[in-house]
C-alpha cells in the first residue's frame, strides 16, 4: 500500500509525524513506503502537535484548516489524515494529481 491514496476528490494520507523537530517540513518516505514522514516544530502536548500538524497540511495543500482531518492516531506518531478537494500538491510530495471526470469544452 501507497502512503496516498485518492477518494474522489478528496486525499487520504498516512503520515509518521515527529514532534519537537527544528522546523516543518515534508522529509520523505519510510523506508516501507506506508508513511510519509513529517517533522514538525509543536510538542505532542495538549492536541498542540495534531494541530501543527492540520495548519503545515493545509496550508501545504491550499485549503482551509476545515478541510484537512485526522482519521486516525490522534495520540499517535502514525496517523491517517483525509484533505478534502486539495487545490495544490507540495512540490516536494511525488503525488500523482488526481484526473477529474469532468472534461471542458471551449
Amino acid at each position: 500500500m501507497s502512503w496516498y491514496r485518492w477518494d474522489g476528490e478528496d486525499l487520504e494520507l498516512r503520515v509518521r509525524v515527529q514532534p519537537r523537530a527544528p522546523r516543518d517540513v515534508f522529509e520523505r518516505p519510510d523506508p516501507s513506503g506506508e508513511y510519509y514522514r513529517i517533522r514538525l516544530k509543536a510538542p505532542p502536548v495538549e492536541g498542540k502537535g495534531n494541530e501543527a500538524l492540520r495548519r503545515f497540511i493545509a496550508d501545504a495543500f491550499g485549503v482551509t484548516l476545515s478541510q484537512v482531518r485526522i482519521l486516525s492516531g490522534v495520540q499517535a506518531r502514525y496517523k491517517r489524515l483525509l484533505i478534502e478537494r486539495p487545490r495544490q500538491i507540495p512540490p516536494t510530495l511525488a503525488i500523482t494529481a488526481h484526473a477529474t471526470a469532468k472534461s471542458v469544452e471551449l
